[in-house]
């Protein structure tokens, strides 16, 4: 049986791909924060550039990588910390309504449990004991005794240490090395494919340059939309619970639950003594599933999806799939890597169309 070249190359291509695949997948627990890094290095690279072209020369791309991610590094700092005042107005809060939050839960639980048979009342001045006892101990404190009755707890704190350390590392190096790097990978590619090769990463960056753009307007709408949101419904912290929940949705579904549980603890502790807790719970109803209708239904699929080409239902289908395949990482890169499949899709069915094999 003979194969004709165009088979034979075909065959090769196919099983660097597979190579690739399952190296890929073989290293994927350790593939997390090199992933992070590249993607990073991809969207920060253009401002070390501008960088290298303002400076015309006099500014050493050394001082401009460094530059760019200390800021890049300043601001997710600058996002973290607006827990910080969070934190700082809700534990004298939290200490004032335990006990009154405490005997409010059992007065409510005790006759409905009561009605089922069940003859069950909360210790109120024991939780109340130790709830205070921990309140006031050292921050430091708490949280080593909360990971230490976790047995793996050092393990995961460790794991995330070493992210977080090893991201800005190895997005230094990235940026310092982005273009060489992508010179020594464009040099892999066979000079007769390199015409097509560099046709398809053109039409990739501009792609993904459309989603970034995209994805930067859907955190300020939505930090816009939850201020306003939790600010008409009288909360003291609406500002940076609001911001926070809208700049952290660009981690998919962490962002959401984490301002959520926030406007929930801070909706409890400051309404409990006016309005009861239904106006908490219809405060955080009302803004958060909007703000979810208003993310996945609209600002997404018009801003990100539309400017990707995407439909809203390859939307929500590609974070569906790739946080089932990938998991956490899957969900990350969901949208921009699907942005690049749809280029090569493209041109798959340009080419499929142009075959004898649909002219026939």
């Amino acid at each position: 049986m003979h194969f004709t070249s165009t088979q034979k190359r075909s065959a090769a291509w196919a099983a660097v791909l597979l190579g690739v695949v399952t190296v890929l997948w073989l290293l994927a627990p350790v593939l997390t924060p090199f992933v992070v890094a590249a993607i990073l290095a991809y969207a920060l690279t253009p401002v070390v550039d501008w960088l290298d072209k303002m400076g015309k020369g006099r500014l050493p791309r050394l001082l401009a990588v460094v530059l760019v991610e200390l800021v890049f590094l300043l601001l997710l700092l600058a996002i973290a910390l607006l827990i910080v005042p969070i934190l700082v107005k809700q534990m004298p809060l939290l200490r004032e309504q335990v006990p009154p939050l405490l005997h409010q839960i059992n007065n409510f639980l005790a006759p409905k449990l009561a009605a089922m048979g069940l003859q069950v009342s909360l210790d109120v001045a024991g939780i109340r004991a130790f709830l205070m006892e921990h309140l006031n101990t050292n921050m430091q404190d708490s949280v080593g005794q909360l990971l230490a009755s976790v047995k793996m707890g050092g393990s995961v704190a460790l794991s995330v240490l070493g992210n977080a350390v090893l991201i800005p590392v190895v997005l230094f190096y990235l940026l310092m090395d982005w273009r060489r790097l992508m010179d020594s990978l464009h040099n892999l590619i066979p000079p007769s494919m390199r015409a097509t090769f560099d046709s398809f990463t053109h039409e990739a960056d501009e792609v993904l340059g459309q989603y970034l753009h995209g994805q930067m307007l859907v955190m300020i709408v939505l930090a816009v939309f939850y201020s306003i949101g939790l600010a008409l419904f009288g909360l003291d912290l609406a500002l940076p619970i609001g911001v926070f929940t809208g700049l952290a949705v660009a981690i998919p579904y962490v962002g959401f639950g984490l301002g959520l549980i926030l406007a929930l603890l801070a909706g409890f502790l400051e309404f409990s003594a006016q309005a009861g807790h239904v106006s908490v719970l219809v405060m955080v109803t009302v803004v958060y599933g909007l703000g979810q209708l208003l993310e996945s239904f609209v600002l997404t699929p018009r801003l990100v999806g539309e400017r990707i080409g995407l439909h809203p239902l390859a939307v929500i289908f590609a974070l569906m799939a790739f946080g089932h395949l990938l998991g956490f990482v899957g969900v990350l890169i969901a949208l921009p890597l699907s942005a690049v499949l749809l280029v090569a899709i493209r041109r798959v069915r340009t080419a499929y169309i142009a075959s004898p094999l649909y002219q026939e």
